[in-house]
Parts: C-alpha cells; sequence; structure tokens
C-alpha cells in the first residue's frame, strides 16, 4: 500500500532564505481510511518531524489528527496549515477557501484569505500561578511573570532575553506540563515567543501554532490591541498574524510546500 506524503513549511513567508529554511515543517498524509494507530505512530516516528497530520475526508468535513515523534496530541496549528494547504492548493479538493477539521480540540477551521491560511482556534487564556523553582532553573532564568494553562507560560522583559535561553532539557523534561511557552514583547512585532516541548519529543519546536492560543489573550490584553503580529524566534523562526476574537482566536500564516512522495506499506501493518 502506498500513502501520499507531503512535507508543507508553516509559517514560512518563503521555501529557502539565505542558507536556510523557515516554519515549521509538518508531514501530511491523506487516508483514505484510518490506519492501526501503532501505524499512524510508527510513521510520525519515522518521518522524525514535529507533527505528522493525517486526515480522512467525511462527505464535505475532514477528520485530522496529529502525532509526534513518540505521542498523539490534541492540538497543533502549524500541521493544522500544512494539512489545509495539501487539501486547497496542492490536492485541489474543493473549490470552496475553507475547512472544516473535526479533532479531539473539537471543530476547526482554515480559512485561505489571500496568501494566508487563517486558523479559528479556540482561546486559552493564562492563569496566574505559583511559581516553580524547578522549571526557572532549567531555563537558567527567571521569569517577570509566571502563570499557566496546559503549558507553562513565562513572561520576560525583553525579546533579547527570550533569544539568549539555553534551557536544560534533561531538567525541564522533569517539568510537569505539556511544553513550555516563553515570551516578550518584540523589537520589530507585538511579541515574540519559543516554546519547548521536551516530554513531547520536541526539544524546541520552530512556530507552535496552538502555544499562540494562549499568547494572544495574553497580549491582546496587555497590549490593548485585537490584532497582533507575531514572530516566533527559534532558529528556523516564523511569523503570525494573530486577533483576539475573544472565546477563540485567529492565527494566520503562509504555508510552502518542500516534498512530496509516497510512503510504502506491507499489508499486515494495515
Amino acid at each position: 500500500m502506498q500513502i501520499p506524503l507531503y512535507q508543507v513549511d508553516a509559517f514560512a513567508s518563503a521555501p529557502f532564505q539565505g542558507r536556510f529554511f523557515s516554519g515549521n515543517p509538518a508531514a501530511v498524509c491523506p487516508l483514505e481510511r484510518w490506519l492501526q494507530d501503532e501505524t499512524l505512530q510508527a510513521i510520525a516516528a519515522e518521518n522524525n518531524l514535529a507533527e505528522t497530520a493525517y486526515y480522512v475526508r467525511q462527505n464535505r468535513r475532514y477528520r485530522l489528527r496529529w502525532f509526534t515523534p513518540t505521542v498523539e496530541v490534541d492540538l497543533c496549528g502549524h500541521a493544522t496549515v500544512a494539512a489545509a494547504h495539501v487539501i486547497l492548493e496542492l490536492r485541489r479538493e474543493t473549490a470552496e477557501q475553507q475547512v472544516a477539521f473535526d479533532s479531539r480540540s473539537g471543530e476547526l477551521t482554515v480559512a485561505r484569505e489571500n496568501d494566508l491560511y487563517v486558523l479559528d482556534f479556540p482561546s486559552r487564556p493564562p492563569l496566574e500561578c505559583a511559581d516553580d523553582s524547578s522549571l526557572f532553573e532549567a531555563l537558567g532564568a527567571r521569569p517577570g511573570a509566571f502563570l499557566r494553562t496546559g503549558d507553562c507560560f513565562c513572561v520576560f522583559e525583553t525579546e533579547e532575553q527570550v533569544r539568549a535561553l539555553a534551557p536544560d532539557m534533561s531538567k525541564l523534561m522533569a517539568v510537569d506540563c505539556r511544553g513550555v511557552i516563553v515570551t516578550a514583547p518584540g523589537k520589530d512585532c507585538d511579541f515574540v515567543s519559543r516554546f519547548f516541548a521536551p516530554r513531547a519529543g520536541i526539544p524546541e519546536d520552530p512556530v507552535t501554532g496552538s502555544a499562540h492560543t494562549t499568547l494572544i489573550p495574553y497580549w491582546s490584553r496587555r497590549l490593548g490591541k485585537k490584532k497582533l503580529f507575531a514572530r516566533q524566534v527559534s532558529h528556523r523562526g516564523g511569523e503570525l498574524w494573530c486577533e483576539d476574537r475573544g472565546a477563540r482566536v485567529g492565527i494566520g500564516g503562509r504555508a510552502v510546500q518542500y516534498l512530496e512522495g509516497h510512503i510504502t506499506l506491507p499489508s499486515e501493518s494495515l
């Protein structure tokens, strides 16, 4: 059996910049039917990207799932952008400019607006909580403010502080949270961020759509703005056009195809 495979760089403005690629690479595999979970996880591990997205078409909607190299996750922004790019642009499965996904996080939509793919995701504002000294030790720095959702949320004073962080990943593995968002005001944007999730098999994620479901409500309130422009300042880097919509957030980004191919599987693995 052969399964189509696309690799797409989400939240990237160009396929190749200077000597490196940008955005967050995701693998996307369209399926005619669901395979065994063990097979889906094995493919994601073999792809060795932060996320592999699988979708199955159901009438005019799509069922969407995401896997890191080690676990299935509840929500992934960049792989959702990548899946929408495959459906709307690369495979042209519909003439509409919007895709509706059913997922473990409920209904998610992606609308194509000019050259942006705009995610409509649930908002997850962070809540104040007690300091976590083990987290600060793992980061090697104490933030000015510490909050939580499912992720730890650390606010620093400057972009330079966020860029300079070099966490101890072995210590970060012991912190009880899905991942760690670090953020600060940006010099040429509204805010910057980085995201670390070694417990999910992702030491540092290049660009993290799901983290912005928390970043957007926080910075919208702090800056008094509904629309914001953000950068994730990982090594690869990425750009996000954001909107606070109350109970939902809009997260816009571009997408660029990197490769297309097929995975060949033996029948006994299906």
